[in-house]
């Protein structure tokens, strides 16, 4: 596609021998023979969940995103173009879509990244994937062709093809900061610099904002990008709308090999900030050690406070923390990071089916003794003029939940991706236990006769199944449940990064 704006000239990818970034990966542990056994016999279950699921999807949804897993029938989310599994004898045309409106985020993430995946974990042998990568690269890299190269993010491409694009406005923060890895690893294949330009002038203006936002540090969840503008909104949050925006940051520093400072600067700025303001030690009935990460909203007169809002995908940052504290030496990170992770733990743990909602509300520690108090869990539910038992009855809430706003889950991978990380990087069989509780829970609640399927209420013991599987409890969920159970070579860390969707990239 012709463009009306072009960058004057490409930023240029970082050149030179890969930095010495420290490993990431423990020594793989020893295992005695019934270990052994008993790991690979877990795998193996796995493996059959996935082959369900997928035979499921072939039989009905075949070349569409989506299997409808009670009714047999499909969906088509993200445009009509395989989005649960691509292989390279598909012939799907990727400069086009059946939608008006294109997500760009979703779209870098899921099919972008899928592609360029594919190329490298299938040992770099087809070059179809490369050529598709190309065209859909190219494809999205219109969404870029405006006055100040900020990216429309909710794409009306046809339009594009006719009329020159304007400056966008306001959009969310992670539309805008998950595009990193995927565009540069297209120009790391490629040697085409243009992609990589794409998405460094956005980070470089995260970069610029980051001690000037109302949270210096941390990005808010909405961004005028007409301006670029960074210190309009007042929430900030590792949650839905700004997730994988701070877990690129460490992957991208991985995946540049450590050649620019640029993305620990970030990293260390934003974790800096979160760590006072966002995350948070739940008050619970055994007084564990744990942390659950929050909302913080800034007052017009400056004051942070704190929203004790569990939420099950911000259970990445476990999995960001640790990756944060191997490669730029910060050992106080990978602690923070088990404690997140047994944070979501006791969230599963909590519910009758063993399973997390995707929210719920905690009750924040204030004090350095963060002993259980009955009374102030107590009074924290009571969120009405009601007898608190009535409310705690009625809204089914367990010690420690004063809320539970969304009672679904959907089958979400952020928990077991955070628990595979901990498990590569401290070898502690704790963790393949933690996974193999979530996934028997899972699976006995989820599965139907084609698939598996969502769960519109984890608080009760019988919850319903919702007619949905996404495409990611394929690609994601159950992939980091069969790797946590793999050898410690297969998709190892220090040679592959993950992106948001679970696609790995070879590291250079």
């Amino acid at each position: 596609m012709p463009e009306n704006y072009p960058p004057p000239s490409y930023l240029p990818l970082p050149i030179g021998l890969p930095d010495s970034t420290p490993l990431v990966q423990y020594s793989p542990p020893k295992e005695d023979r019934r270990s052994h056994t008993i790991r690979l016999e877990r795998q193996a279950a796995v493996k059959e969940s996935f082959e369900h699921a997928w035979n499921g999807y072939k039989q009905h949804a075949w070349l569409k995103d989506e299997v409808s897993p009670l009714t047999g029938t499909y969906m088509n989310s993200f445009g009509g173009r395989a989005a649960t599994l691509y292989t390279p004898s598909m012939k799907i045309d990727f400069s086009t879509t059946e939608l008006d409106t294109l997500n760009l985020s979703e779209t870098t993430i899921r099919y972008l990244g899928g592609l360029l995946a594919a190329y490298d974990i299938s040992g770099q042998n087809y070059s179809t994937l490369v050529e598709k990568a190309v065209v859909l690269g190219d494809f999205l890299y219109k969404a870029f062709d405006t006055p100040n190269r900020m990216p429309i993010t909710r794409w009306e491409w046809k339009k594009a093809l006719s009329e020159a694009q304007t400056k966008p406005g306001g959009v969310l923060v992670s539309e805008i900061g998950s595009l990193t890895l995927e565009f540069t690893r297209l120009s790391q294949i490629t040697k085409n610099p243009k992609y990589f330009d794409a998405i460094q002038r956005i980070m470089n203006k995260f970069e610029e904002a980051q001690n000037h936002t109302k949270l210096p540090g941390m990005w808010p969840v909405i961004v005028d990008t007409s301006e670029p503008s960074f210190g309009g909104d007042n929430t900030f949050t590792y949650g839905g709308m700004s997730d994988s925006t701070y877990e690129y940051l460490p992957k991208q520093y991985m995946l540049l090999g450590g050649l620019s400072s640029q993305y620990q600067t970030l990293y260390e700025g934003s974790t800096r900030v979160a760590k006072e303001h966002i995350l948070f030690r739940p008050m619970n009935q055994e007084n564990l050690d744990i942390m659950l990460t929050g909302n913080a909203r800034v007052s017009d007169h400056g004051k942070v406070e704190l929203d004790p809002q569990g939420q099950h995908l911000t259970c990445f940052a476990g999995g960001m923390y640790a990756i944060g504290g191997m490669i730029f030496n910060h050992p106080e990170d990978i602690a923070m990071a088990e404690k997140i992770v047994k944070g979501c733990l006791w969230a599963y743990d909590s519910m009758p089916t063993g399973i997390m909602p995707e929210t719920f509300y905690a009750v924040a520690c204030t004090e350095p003794d963060c002993s259980w108090n009955e009374t102030a869990w107590r009074e924290a539910s009571m969120t009405k003029e009601d007898f608190i038992e009535k409310i705690i009855v009625d809204e089914r809430l367990v010690p420690g939940f004063s809320a539970i706003g969304d009672r679904r889950y959907i089958l979400r991978p952020e928990l077991i991706e955070s628990v595979f990380i901990l498990y590569r990087i401290t070898g502690d069989k704790y963790w393949q236990e933690a996974a193999w509780k979530m996934f028997t829970a899972i699976k006995k609640y989820s599965q139907t006769e084609i698939a598996n399927a969502a769960l519109d209420d984890v608080t009760v013991e019988l919850p319903p199944q919702s007619n949905r599987m996404e495409s990611f409890w394929l690609a994601e969920t159950l992939k980091y449940f069969y790797l946590i159970y793999s050898d410690f070579d297969n998709v190892s860390l220090d040679e592959y990064v993950l992106n948001t969707e679970a696609h790995p990239f070879k590291r250079p």
